[in-house]
């Protein structure tokens, strides 16, 4: 059996992000591309930032999802441009994240030409309400900040429009 592109895309579906494992790595939208020929697997990855302390760990758990589903030979290219944005996250993304307890971006991610001149209420992914108040600029992760819900007074994350 010879993988196609299909089949490659199946088997990176089911491949968690190690930091925030309620999604896979396709659905946070760092899998660019995939090309099967010859046996051979090829593909582009955006990570979520340049310098991200998991990309490896991904690198990995590709190449192992793909020989797994039958591909003999795994080449992985890392493509910084355009850089990765939190709009290339899926819907079902965003809902498993709400689901699991973290805010998805609820903006598009700003133009790198214009500052934001305001922080947006964020709506609580445990009671729905948006009477929040940012606790930190950074959570977890960079790519995450700290807020507070005002009405059920519980913390949560909030995944950063990048």
């Amino acid at each position: 059996m010879t993988l196609d592109a299909r089949m490659a895309w199946d088997a990176l579906a089911a491949v968690p992000d190690p930091e925030i494992p309620t999604i896979s790595i396709v659905d946070l939208g760092i899998v660019r591309d995939v090309d099967c020929h010859d046996g051979c697997v090829e593909i582009t990855v955006t990570p979520t930032y340049a310098g991200c302390p998991a990309t490896e760990l991904i690198n990995g758990d590709i190449r192992r999802a793909l020989h797994a589903a039958g591909a003999q030979e795994v080449r992985i290219t890392t493509r910084l441009a355009p850089a990765w944005t939190t709009d290339w996250l899926s819907e079902s993304a965003k809902a498993r994240l709400a689901a699991s307890g973290i805010a998805p971006p609820q903006t598009r991610a700003p133009d790198a030409v214009q500052p934001i001149v305001f922080r947006p209420r964020i709506r609580c992914p445990r009671c729905g309400s948006s009477n929040s108040e940012q606790l930190a600029a950074f959570g977890a992760t960079a790519c995450k900040a700290l807020y507070r819900c005002l009405d059920c007074r519980e913390p949560f994350e909030y995944f950063k429009p990048l």
